[in-house]
């Protein structure tokens, strides 16, 4: 009989298998537990801080916390949510859906569809609607923390979607504002009014600005041309008010006799 030399399969010590399957289920524990607070430093990062989040709470996937904004990271001025946000994210094949509720503003969440494809990116935002405090945009500094808002703002979208390919945004579907029973400390008057701005998606994207009721009337249209808004638009007394509302036609625009002509882009 001759000699032979058997070969054997080399197995991993058992430790390293371990070693393995405890690394995994660290790395798999970590993503589905990840803190809130990695979501909302990012958040705040992405917005230069002007985005804050206060007593954040839950994880990355099912978190809460109090929402403000500020004037960068400076915070002259800063302007709080009332209530807490909750949100929820889940990740699909294509994508994620990202859902969104306020106890102040929220009659039903509002829910957010990210859907990653070969022909680009697209934001699809389920119809709803939606009611904000106006004292919130204090907190974005210029102009707002000079106008002091205060009022209410009713959000409504249908069919809203936003597709983004070969470095184009491209609007479908339509976006509501109301303003209602809207102040500023620019004005003794309380309320000067309530307004409408309406953004419509398509080959043109449009924007109209109209006045529901009010002393100050205001009025406008635009569009978007190559990402950049261009609105013209005018403000005015209603008959009796031009005394009361001469100061805040000084800031709107820029004043021609009785009205204040507002332009951008």
């Amino acid at each position: 009989m001759h000699p032979h030399t058997s070969r054997m399969n080399p197995r991993p010590a058992p430790w390293a298998a371990s070693c393995a399957g405890a690394l995994l289920g660290a790395v798999i524990g970590m993503l589905l537990f990840a803190p809130a607070r990695w979501l909302s430093a990012a958040v705040e990062r992405a917005s230069a801080e002007r985005v804050q989040w206060q007593h954040v709470g839950g994880t990355v996937w099912d978190g809460y916390g109090q929402l403000a904004l500020r004037d960068g990271a400076s915070a002259v001025q800063t302007s709080t949510l009332p209530g807490v946000v909750r949100w929820s994210i889940r990740p699909q094949w294509d994508g994620l859906v990202v859902s969104l509720s306020a106890d102040c503003c929220t009659p039903a969440p509002l829910q957010l569809m990210l859907n990653i494809g070969w022909n680009g990116l697209s934001l699809a935002l389920t119809d709803g609607a939606s009611q904000w405090p106006a004292e919130l945009l204090s907190g974005l500094g210029a102009p707002w923390n000079t106008v002091r808002p205060q009022g209410s703002l009713r959000l409504q979208s249908q069919q809203l979607r936003l597709h983004l390919a070969q470095g184009r945004w491209q609007l479908a579907g339509t976006l509501q504002l109301e303003a209602i029973d809207m102040s500023t400390r620019l004005s003794p008057l309380v309320p000067i009014g309530s307004y409408r701005l309406r953004v419509t998606g398509g080959a043109i994207n449009t924007v109209e600005l109209s006045t529901i009721r009010g002393s100050l009337e205001l009025s406008g249209h635009g569009q978007w041309v190559h990402d950049t808004l261009r609105f013209q638009g005018q403000a005015q007394a209603a008959a009796g008010f031009e005394d009361t509302l001469g100061n805040l036609l000084n800031v709107i625009g820029t004043r021609q006799g009785a009205q204040s002509r507002i332009s951008l882009g």
